[in-house]
């Protein structure tokens, strides 16, 4: 489900700490060192994902938060925020082209650009923690 967290949400806060688990701790953030990616350049939003206010805007951007049980896709539309709540078991990633991410029949697709160079560590280590969460063994990174 798509939230709209420009401002305080607490529907978003409930659901996303059922659904995701609550943030880090200061701690854990600082061991993990860090528990969110850089910005990406959005390429493409499903239509599941579409605001309902969509503007045209040249550069949408996009980040991903780390949760115990799952991540947040943090996206922006013009002036709004929006956030996406996606568990660990929902979870898809595929890496062709483009970057991408799917679950619950909706995707946003990433440029692979200076930015997704940057962030490769961190979609490594959100790998791992699926991997970790759901108990398997292997992944071919």
């Amino acid at each position: 489900m798509i939230f709209n967290t420009t401002y305080n949400n607490e529907d978003f806060r409930i659901h996303s700490d059922e659904l995701v688990g609550k943030p880090f701790s200061l701690l854990d953030r600082i061991k993990m060192k860090g528990v969110g990616s850089g910005r990406f350049i959005i390429k493409e939003l499903s239509d599941k994902l579409q605001p309902t206010q969509k503007q045209f805007s040249e550069l949408d951007y996009g980040n991903i938060e780390l949760r115990p049980n799952g991540i947040l896709v943090h996206f922006t539309n013009r002036l709004e925020r929006y956030s996406w709540c996606i568990p660990y078991y929902r979870l898809v990633v595929y890496n062709a082209s483009f970057f991408s991410i799917h679950a619950e029949g909706s995707f946003i697709k990433f440029m692979k650009n200076k930015n997704y160079v940057e962030n490769r560590k961190f979609i490594d280590k959100m790998i791992d923690l699926k991997n970790e969460f759901l108990k398997l063994d292997y992944y071919d990174g």
